[in-house]
């Protein structure tokens, strides 16, 4: 067999691939032999029916058949030939299979990029010294005391304010007639401030007394997250029907119960909430030392990247997106978000996602390393913690998975190797952010006292 390799770019190639004519000769021949022997024609016993009427008869699938079989193992062979590693599938678009002449195809291919050694030592590192204060704490305690308040009808009668929780009916109109986005809603619940349909409705809500229609002109903003919205002028008729306040639950040792039994008085609530901020600060001050390193990595290591491992890491974006929003009973379409549209803005993360796994694995390589047992079980340990599974229920999933196993391997390795990297690296402590700019911080520390 021939076997030449044609390269487009360093991560592309494609395979021309000549298979001889004896081996197809030999493949037809062995593909009507058998078909003989099954074939059922009329006028003809068993095992008796010639082959020129095998072939007008069945001719077109037998060629069909053979071609797959000569593609895939002449694709084995050059790649045996070549020794190339590929990654994902070939790419062939079948020719039509002659049987007097040689076999030609090509296949397209994607290999793994050659990275030069990865000079990983020294790099200059800030880690930011992130503590949890009790101010903090008392944030978190505001914002669980919102999340349990009541929602009860208002006692006195005055007009709808800042903060109130309406309950309208609305409808939204475009040059007179019905706007389907906007379609007639009944009973629909919304905190007046929070913006959950758009602003302008709710500052033009304030000063309503319930009973009372109104309408409301809108202009949905540019980012809003309904394609279909964005910059419309939308004239809303609505009804306010219902007044309701929010009345906060007192933080004492009852709320504290009330989150958890866990949690038997406000102070241990607060103990909780204070190691979740802590816990959550590390993992920050760690996500930002590996951003250092990647950037610093990646700027100083130039290499193309397969596409088809981009594909392979933007669905998985894209899967994990689609199961969050199943877990709340929505779905892209409902928040006015596409499939295609969300590919199109997270490619350039999957890229940056392959980019850094193909360093790791680089330099895995590179410093030969390897997992212990005592690694590998301090591993299972870990993922037995946050899943609040015994250590015997990972193990015994993995020992039947063992596709699984491999890659929870690599992930422990990839950690190893992030470890080195740190260990040799120039890192210097540093302040966190001011105040002002620390709102953002607290909530990604994770200080939910139910985690």
């Amino acid at each position: 067999m021939k076997v030449s390799v044609e390269d487009q770019s360093s991560v592309k190639k494609v395979l021309h691939i000549e298979v001889p004519q004896e081996d197809v000769a030999r493949e037809l021949d062995d593909a009507y032999a058998q078909l003989k022997k099954t074939a059922k024609i009329k006028g003809f016993r068993p095992g008796k029916t010639p082959r020129s009427v095998l072939e007008r008869i069945y001719g077109k699938e037998v060629k069909a058949d053979v071609s797959g079989k000569l593609i895939q193992a002449g694709i084995i062979d050059a790649l045996k030939q070549t020794q190339l590693r590929i990654v994902g599938s070939p790419v062939v678009d079948p020719p039509k299979l002659d049987g007097q002449q040689p076999y030609t195809f090509d296949a397209a291919v994607e290999i793994n990029p050659e990275i030069a050694d990865i000079d990983f030592k020294g790099l200059k590192l800030n880690k930011t010294k992130y503590a949890a204060t009790d101010d903090e704490v008392e944030v978190q305690l505001t914002m669980l005391q919102k999340n349990l308040a009541k929602r009860e009808p208002l006692k006195e009668d005055r007009p709808l304010q800042l903060g109130d929780v309406a309950v309208i009916d609305y409808e939204g109109f475009k040059n007179g007639e019905p706007f389907e986005p906007t379609k007639k809603t009944e009973n629909f619940i919304i905190k007046v401030g929070n913006g959950q349909i758009v602003k302008d409705l709710d500052e033009g809500l304030i000063g309503m007394q319930t009973g009372e229609e109104k309408e409301v002109e809108v202009t949905f903003p540019e980012d809003y997250f309904k394609e279909e919205l964005v910059g419309q002028k939308v004239n809303f008729k609505v009804k306010l029907n219902e007044i309701r306040e929010e009345i906060l639950p007192d933080l004492d040792d009852a709320f504290a119960k009330s989150i958890s039994d866990k949690y038997e008085t406000l102070e241990i609530l607060k103990t909780k909430i204070k190691e979740n901020l802590r816990s959550g600060y590390e993992k920050r001050a760690e996500q930002e030392l590996n951003e250092q390193i990647f950037q610093q990595l990646l700027e100083q290591t130039e290499f193309e990247v397969p596409d088809v491992l981009v594909d392979g890491e933007l669905e998985h974006i894209l899967k994990d997106a689609e199961q969050s929003f199943a877990q709340s009973n929505r779905s892209f379409e409902e928040v006015g978000l596409s499939r295609e549209g969300l590919a199109k803005t997270y490619r350039p993360t999957a890229e940056k996602q392959v980019r850094r796994h193909l360093i790791l694995n680089k330099i895995i390589e590179q410093e030969k390393m390897s997992l212990t047992d005592e690694e590998l079980n301090q591993g299972f340990q870990e993922m037995a913690d946050n899943y609040q599974q015994p250590v015997e229920h990972i193990k015994g999933y993995y020992e039947h998975n063992k596709e699984g196993l491999e890659f929870f391997k690599h992930t422990l390795l990839e950690k190893k190797a992030l470890k080195i990297i740190i260990d040799n690296g120039q890192i210097s402590e540093i302040e966190p952010p001011k105040k002002s700019e620390a709102s953002e911080i607290t909530e990604d520390a994770g200080a939910n006292p139910t985690n």
